[in-house]
């Protein structure tokens, strides 16, 4: 077994959400023909989508990723070094709310994948720091189904209704051009119109 496979198989084995497989043959289908020189993930976990990604990378590219939680972050630290992808991929360690104001780069892609009740958020910093022909992709955006149903237990309502504003706000905004697949726990694929 790959150093890679091993990773994603802890991940697994102790119950760490990453990426599912068919969302990550998308976005890899996506960057196969992309010059990507800049991401922006949001929602480190161990690593192990930033790693993936990184394999697209154009030549000196780089991936800044926030992750609020420390034991991730030690987790991911290991992970990268282990991938010897310790001069492409950057942990900001915080809370993203607190860290995204701060930050004022170019990203060609942006990769969403942390607090639900936070995608509204996550949202208006992906936009102010995307590329003209960037993307951004938004994971779970389904939500179990949650999303698209009239769900409405008190357990999850807050998050299922963030995620329902932000369809609202990338399907509404004229300038915006979106896509919402079924695959994995839904994502949706966001650009600008040109």
């Amino acid at each position: 077994m790959d150093k890679l496979s091993k990773i994603k198989q802890r991940a697994i084995a102790n119950h760490v959400p990453i990426i599912m497989d068919d969302t990550l043959e998308v976005i890899e289908k996506y960057m196969e023909n992309k010059k990507i020189n800049r991401i922006l993930e949001i929602g480190t976990a161990v690593g192990y989508s930033a790693i993936c990604f990184s394999q697209f990378l154009s030549e000196g590219g780089v991936i800044d990723t926030i992750e609020r939680d420390e034991n991730m972050v030690k987790q991911a630290k290991e992970n990268i070094k282990i991938m010897e992808k310790e001069n492409v991929i950057n942990i900001y360690e915080g809370d993203a709310v607190e860290i995204l104001p701060k930050m004022d780069n170019k990203y060609d892609m942006v990769f969403i994948d942390a607090a639900k009740t936070k995608y509204p958020f996550f949202l208006e910093h992906a936009l102010r720091m995307l590329n003209k022909n960037g993307v951004i992709f938004a994971d779970n955006i389904l939500y179990k189904g949650y999303v698209m149903s009239d769900y409405n237990k008190h357990k999850q309502r807050t998050a299922v209704n963030h995620l329902r504003e932000y369809i609202k706000n990338v399907t509404e905004n004229p300038n915006l051009s979106t896509e919402i697949l079924e695959v994995g726990d839904g994502l949706a694929i966001t650009k600008f119109i040109i």
